[in-house]
């Protein structure tokens, strides 16, 4: 008798401990499916944390009703008219191309030197002012094709004008430039002495003052704001320092880039850019687009 109760107990026992075993295999397992799940979430998390944002600038413009241009004072790209309206060769393409968005371009002066802050800041959503393409600005911004062919060039008072033909001649002058702009590049890759000041056209006010010798400006500006005709007829232009291009400047990544490439190049092939240029007598500078 004891030894069949022996033998029951030791059948009990055995059981026990297979259930017992299988119990904590089932336990295991389910801990290492929940560490795997808690894992592949974890990757998943850390994966959608490093996909670069894929939001697009164009339809943000559309969705808050607007295209914020960046700007400075520059004519005949943007300016001013009698009734404090920007227009100009830039801004009235902004306009058509605000306009192809459904949506109406906002004009903002901007800090010249600024301008690549003033779109990573999202303040504007387009620097567009005759910007030349230069290695800093391509780097830092996602341009559009060019659309202007420009110079920088040398502006001195007429009666000086013959003494300051060539390079060589203007080693001994002082000159004021736009800071951060073209005109300030080419006269410290000259090795010219320069005063940086906040706009264009205040460096060729220094020149009429007479506080610099000369100044570095855009061909576009000086044949609009310099010589017979304008304000400054006692000023003309005689060195180009530079050949250049201008391109408008998106933030880095931005859609609205290639937008405006193609609606730049359907406005050039149904006339309207070309019409634009001419009342701003920019028509020779165009790029075929």
């Amino acid at each position: 008798m004891k030894k069949k109760i022996a033998s029951v107990l030791l059948a009990l026992v055995t059981t026990t401990m297979l259930v017992a075993c299988g119990s904590g295999a089932a336990e295991t397992k389910t801990d290492n499916n929940a560490d795997n799940t808690a894992k592949e979430s974890t990757e998943s998390t850390e994966d959608a944390g490093n996909t670069e944002s894929t939001d697009s600038d164009v339809a943000a413009i559309k969705s808050k009703g607007k295209l914020i241009v960046g700007i400075t004072d520059f004519a005949p790209m943007d300016y001013k008219d009698d009734n404090g309206e920007w227009i100009g060769f830039d801004a009235d393409m902004a306009k058509e191309i605000a306009k192809s968005l459904g949506v109406e371009a906002e004009f903002v002066e901007i800090d010249w030197d600024n301008k690549i802050l003033e779109l990573e800041n999202g303040s504007i959503d387009v620097v567009w002012n005759g910007m030349t393409l230069t290695p800093e600005v391509t780097g830092a911004m996602e341009c559009t094709k060019a659309y202007c062919n420009n110079a920088q060039v040398v502006v001195v008072k007429k009666d000086d004008a013959e003494k300051y033909s060539d390079k060589d001649s203007l080693k001994d002058l002082t000159f004021a430039v736009e800071s951060g702009s073209a005109g300030e590049a080419a006269a410290s890759e000259n090795g010219l002495e320069f005063l940086a000041v906040k706009s264009q056209a205040d460096a060729v006010m220094e020149v009429e003052a007479g506080t610099s010798d000369a100044c570095i400006i855009d061909l576009l500006m000086a044949g609009a704001m310099v010589g017979e005709g304008t304000g400054y007829e006692d000023l003309t232009h005689t060195v180009e320092l530079t050949s250049e291009e201008y391109g408008i400047g998106c933030r880095k990544g931005s859609d609205l880039a290639a937008y405006i490439n193609d609606q730049m190049k359907a406005l050039y092939a149904d006339g309207t850019m070309t019409e634009i240029a001419t009342k701003y007598g920019v028509q020779d500078a165009v790029v075929a687009q």
